[in-house]
């Protein structure tokens, strides 16, 4: 696996679809084909970084939908 941000591939595990990049320090997650990536914030809570790496995808799937 390479991160989407830094393409490093220090990724590590952190539970059963949840992987950490020791690279820029972003958390994804796995779900079959589908990713999502998240910034942690300096509380620990999670904010949501998709629409900045799958913008593409999501005009996409708008556009089909119409």
């Amino acid at each position: 696996m390479q991160c989407p941000n830094c393409n490093s591939r220090d990724i590590g595990k952190i539970g059963s679809h949840q992987f950490y990049c020791w690279g820029c320090f972003i958390e994804l997650t796995v779900n079959g084909d589908k990713m999502s990536v998240y910034q942690v914030e300096e509380d620990g809570t999670l904010s949501s970084l998709d629409d900045l790496f799958f913008e593409d995808e999501f005009i996409a799937e708008q556009i089909q939908a119409n």
